[in-house]
């Protein structure tokens, strides 16, 4: 059997016009990556528009891409060389083009960051800098590019590669290496330039090679789970082992819940592919001892050195948003395969990337700069400080559904303790079925007042009267995200239950946040949680069309009005 070839993942990013598609389709030109006739291809649509053929084109996947003349998407390429092979993720350069870079910078492994040898560093070469350092990338290689128009001057380089160096350090970079060289010619990147005879490290080919990989398998264990398939009466957690070790036999916990069990087995579609240890890297099935109701977003971990768990921490984002950042606005949060709704609870001060001063906070964070921030989860969730686990400690925030900023998380707070909702020994659930709401006209949002904590317990009674919602004396309030059911039985709590022990009664049910489910036999109640088991960000308004009664029990007020009923 053939051995299994290292792969290794790169960024290339820089400032716009300073030779990083050039680079990049040099290098792909020179290792003999190219499919045949893309050169050709190329060659045709640049002379149909009137223009020199130049080796960046061959990153535009499009030739309407080519007619503008800039990259506007992420773009994966691939190379070998008798080392290993290679996947590079193009990032854009253009400031309306930086959320691309979030999604295709934070799978890789090292960073290129390509600089004009006839302009120098400008500003966006430092606001990239700063967001490669903000996704966790902490090998970058500089690329002094067209070093042909500086008359590759040695001076020139040395510049470029000091005043640089003082700034990567400055954010905790590590520069790994600085080359020389003109991608438009071919010098310095297969082989060593006879134009560059002071300079004596590697070509960039040689210096990909000298790349070593993240030992991540040393760390502790991160298994974000992915899906549950299940097939009869078994449950198979599959998912994509970020950091560590799993083996069968290994007792872990999954979070953030914190439940024990130990790993039976690590199935696979075919039995002979079936193994009893897996590392980072690798995308697993895995069957454990206990029936619990595992689903996307949990992270399973060891016993020894787990996540945190918490609904607080403290972040530096970069902002991508075309609306600012503001204090309590809430977005919707992905972090590893989790997704919760996030509040910024306080913008504590801006970061100027380019002289990296603390500015005062001013109540929002404007496009394209960066941050730090507290951040409130409606659900705890397993996270890690950046420092430690980067999968776990890195997330993105979505402004609708758009991907509007990203950031790592510097500082786990203590979970705090459920003020809105049920509580009963271990059992807790966020619940705001007695919470007021009401229809902003302003700025056209529904909005909540929270007069007070409302937390209850077994035997207390509850208000099922307010001004916005009226619920019957017995009834099911059935809390999905945290998959737990609330019994209410003659206006007081009488029970407390997690969702997979829960028999539909044939009583009215509401979800968690008052209104009504359209649900009247055992039946529908069996579909109607099937459909949330799967809800996602997409599916959420086909879902609640289909399950969720907006009149019954639950009206939203126009305006700030007297809620005392």
């Amino acid at each position: 059997m053939d051995r299994v070839r290292e792969k290794l993942k790169l960024v290339f990013t820089g400032h716009v016009d300073h030779g990083k598609s050039t680079v990049i389709g040099r290098l792909l030109y020179d290792t003999g990556a190219l499919p045949q006739g893309t050169v050709e291809k190329i060659k045709r649509v640049t002379a149909e528009t009137g223009k020199n053929f130049e080796f960046a084109y061959l990153l535009d996947a499009f030739e309407e891409e080519q007619k503008q003349g800039i990259t506007i998407d992420t773009t994966q390429l691939q190379f070998k060389t008798e080392k290993r092979d290679y996947v590079i993720i193009d990032a854009p350069g253009h400031k309306e083009f930086l959320k691309n870079m979030i999604s295709g910078a934070s799978d890789a492994e090292a960073a290129f960051l390509v600089v004009d040898a006839e302009r120098g560093v400008e500003e966006q070469s430092r606001r990239h800098a700063h967001m490669l350092s903000l996704l966790g990338l902490k090998r970058i290689g500089l690329i002094v590019n067209k070093m042909d128009l500086v008359g590759f001057r040695q001076a020139v380089f040395e510049e470029i590669a000091s005043g640089l160096d003082r700034y990567f350090k400055s954010l905790g970079l590590q520069v790994s290496l600085a080359i020389p060289l003109s991608a438009l010619n071919g010098e310095n990147i297969i082989k060593a330039s006879e134009l560059l005879p002071w300079y004596q490290g590697p070509t960039l080919i040689e210096a990909l090679d000298q790349l070593e990989k993240t030992q991540a398998e040393r760390k502790g264990l991160r298994l974000p789970i992915q899906d549950v398939y299940k097939f009869d009466d078994r449950r198979v957690l599959v998912g994509r082992i970020e950091s560590g070790q799993v083996k069968v036999g290994d007792e872990v916990r999954i979070h953030p819940s914190g439940k024990k069990t130990q790993v039976i087995s690590l199935p696979a579609w075919l039995e002979r592919d079936e193994r009893q240890t897996a590392e980072s890297g690798q995308s697993i099935g895995l069957m454990v001892a206990d029936e619990f109701f595992n689903r996307r977003g949990e992270v399973i971990s060891h016993l020894v050195d787990p996540p945190s768990v918490s609904n607080r921490f403290r972040a530096s984002i970069f902002w991508l948003g075309r609306e600012p950042l503001s204090q309590n606005h809430r977005y919707r949060l992905k972090l590893a395969t989790s997704e919760t709704e996030a509040e910024i609870s306080e913008i504590v001060s801006l970061i100027d990337s380019s002289r990296l001063a603390r500015l005062p906070a001013k109540g929002q964070v404007k496009q394209n700069e960066v941050a730090e921030v507290e951040i409130s989860l409606q659900n705890p969730l397993a996270i890690d400080l950046f420092s430690e686990h980067q999968a776990t400690g890195r997330f993105v925030l979505l402004d609708g559904f758009d991907v509007s900023g990203g950031g790592i998380v510097t500082h786990v707070h203590p979970l705090t303790d459920i003020r809105h909702g049920f509580e009963h020994g271990s059992l807790r659930a966020r619940c705001e079925v007695f919470e007021e709401y009401y229809y902003s006209l302003g700025d056209l949002s529904v909005n909540k007042v929270n007069p007070k904590d409302l937390s209850y317990t077994i035997g207390d009674t509850v208000p099922l009267l307010g001004y916005s919602y009226r619920y019957p004396e017995f009834f099911d309030i059935i809390i999905f995200r945290d998959q737990m059911v609330i019994q209410i039985r003659a206006g007081q709590v009488a029970a407390m239950l997690p969702l997979a022990d829960y028999a539909y009664q044939g009583l009215p049910l509401v979800n968690g946040r008052g209104f009504g489910l359209l649900v009247h036999s055992a039946d529908e109640w069996s579909q109607a949680r099937a459909d949330f088991e799967k809800l996602t960000p997409e599916n959420e308004p086909e879902l609640a069309r289909r399950w969720l009664d907006f009149n019954t029990y639950r009206r939203i007020p126009l305006g700030l009005v007297d809620f005392s009923v």
